[in-house]
């Protein structure tokens, strides 16, 4: 059946098939425009777990999402599609694996041990950051071997140190872009608790890449003295725009949309978002890792995200990060989805891949 008898024959106003894709689409990847590169990974957590999780429990909800967007409502169309390579098999037992080797790390460094003074936990740290090393190589050549397909491929995390392999493989292909990157934290610590690809050193990581120009940091709410030092160091190449300054811009007036208009502006012509899932209010994402007072809605996102689409600039990619489905619900996995589904209709409307007229009532 080819993928126009497909579109034909498939009701978008029942349940997703369960068994076919993510969102229930009855695509294969090669009928699909847009590729979701699952990495669930979660090896350098240090406090709540559960991010490794996060493409199965996104993928499970997506079925039960309407896929009458009323942005884009002739997204399904084009067909969304989630790698089930080995990434998702063998790389998360890995992270398992390596994720309780880190943790006596992890309690040494808190009871105020030198890990260098222990010969078994600086070992132990050594392999994990070589497996993590690995693991993004990983990540860099799958995502290169969709693209080399001309798909527009996005990375589904995992906790936030998964996008680096994802970066690299952009910066393969493009020589100037800027990320756009959404979050309660700066993530600009350098090789945080000894591990150099930490998730709370995903930025600082990225702007070792030169083709990385510029990082906009939008919603942050809790950093260190060595970010700052960072954001110092590298000023002319991070912008940021904490939580308690665009709020108090707003109690003075100033609009969502005019802060929205000066997040753009700072981006290059190019961008990739970045999304960890914690920088929405905590209501959204009770059980991500590292959860923190204040934040975004989901529609204040969506909005920045839309209008970034129609500003002029390209978006390249974009990565949705740090999903931690609950014990007892599925509500972490639910809005997982939802935002995937409105980023993806972000980056096909922003490439021109055809969307349809937004539904007015």
């Amino acid at each position: 059946m080819t993928k126009e008898e497909k579109i034909k024959n498939f009701d978008p106003s029942q349940p997703g098939l369960a068994d076919a894709s993510i969102f229930g689409l009855p695509f294969t990847a090669e009928e699909s425009e847009i590729i979701v590169v699952p990495a669930p990974w979660e090896v350098t957590v240090s406090y709540g777990a559960g991010a490794s999780d996060g493409p199965e429990a996104i993928l499970e909800a997506s079925y039960q999402v309407d896929l009458l967007h009323q942005e884009f409502p002739g997204l399904w169309k084009l067909g969304i599609y989630m790698d089930n390579s080995g990434l998702t098999t063998e790389w998360a037992e890995k992270s398992r694996k390596h994720k309780a080797l880190a943790q006596p790390i992890i309690t040494a460094l808190e009871a105020g041990r030198k890990v260098e003074e222990d010969a078994t936990l600086k070992e132990d740290l050594d392999t994990i950051n070589e497996v993590c090393g690995q693991f993004h190589n990983a990540v860099q050549q799958r995502v290169e071997f969709w693209m080399e397909k001309g798909k527009k491929v996005v990375l589904l995390g995992g906790d936030h140190s998964t996008p680096l392999g994802y970066y690299r493989a952009l910066a393969r292909k493009h020589n100037d872009f800027g990320i756009l990157h959404l979050d309660a934290h700066m993530d600009l610590r350098i090789a945080y608790e000894g591990f150099t690809y930490s998730h709370a050193s995903i930025m600082y990581n990225a702007l070792q890449l030169p083709q990385i120009s510029k990082i906009v940091q939008v919603g942050i709410r809790d950093f260190s003295e060595q970010e700052v030092e960072v954001v110092e160091q590298y000023k002319n190449r991070v912008k940021v725009f904490t939580d308690r300054d665009l709020k108090a811009e707003t109690f003075e007036g100033v609009t969502w949309k005019q802060q929205c208009d000066n997040i753009i502006n700072a981006l290059p012509q190019k961008v990739c978002i970045s999304f960890d899932i914690d920088g929405m209010y905590p209501w959204y994402c009770p059980n991500t890792g590292t959860p923190v007072p204040g934040g975004f809605s989901f529609e204040q996102a969506s909005y920045l995200f839309s209008k970034l689409a129609a500003s002029g600039k390209e978006i390249i990619g974009f990565d949705l990060v740090e999903v931690a489905p609950g014990e007892n619900d599925d509500w972490d996995g639910n809005v997982g989805a939802r935002m995937l589904f409105h980023m993806c209709g972000v980056i096909a409307k922003n490439n021109g891949l055809g969307v349809g007229e937004e539904v007015k009532f």
